[in-house]
């Protein structure tokens, strides 16, 4: 089968994804966090993991672990897969956002300032922090998993009121 009888083009009518990466940055019991530049029109001003869009020539794995090289300078040593997220913005299109835990070998790291500014959080205060909406949900979730667990996957839509909701697929 080529790449043309692939079905790429049967978008008529078709909800679509914009497939994006976010990744929690682990070193010992630390978690690197970006506080989003308040300049940012996604998340300004909040907390969130590194990430970003995937290239066309990448993987979801070779996507998060180059931008985390490119939010911080750091080399991962080991990158998780551990969840998906198929968010609903209202619009046509949507994004498909694959979730990792990745482990640093280094706490030294650069901060595009007009990003936001890179922080290392103790685990037990992430949550105090203020976090971008779904956060407080997933990264307990995420840091908590064990290596052979099965990855979660959770669909993300807004109600009438714009506020989050989060419906977690049972295994």
């Amino acid at each position: 089968m080529g790449s043309h009888d692939q079905g790429a083009d049967a978008t008529n009518q078709r909800w679509l994804v914009i497939p994006r990466t976010l990744c929690f940055v682990t070193h010992g019991d630390d978690v690197l966090l970006m506080r989003r530049a308040a300049t940012r029109r996604i998340f300004p001003n909040l907390y969130n993991g590194l990430g970003g869009h995937i290239e066309r020539d990448e993987t979801p794995v070779e996507g998060a672990i180059r931008e985390i090289y490119e939010e911080s300078g750091l080399r991962v040593d080991h990158i998780a897969f551990c969840g998906t997220h198929m968010v609903d913005t209202g619009g046509q299109n949507g994004i498909i956002l694959f979730t990792f835990r990745a482990r640093a070998a280094s706490r030294e790291c650069v901060s595009d300032e007009r990003e936001g500014t890179l922080h290392w959080i103790s685990r037990k205060d992430v949550l105090s922090l203020e976090l971008v909406e779904d956060l407080p949900q997933i990264i307990p979730r995420v840091l908590n998993m064990r290596d052979d667990e099965m990855p979660y996957h959770v669909h993300v839509s807004y109600d009438e009121a714009d506020n989050i909701q989060l419906r977690f697929s049972q295994p």
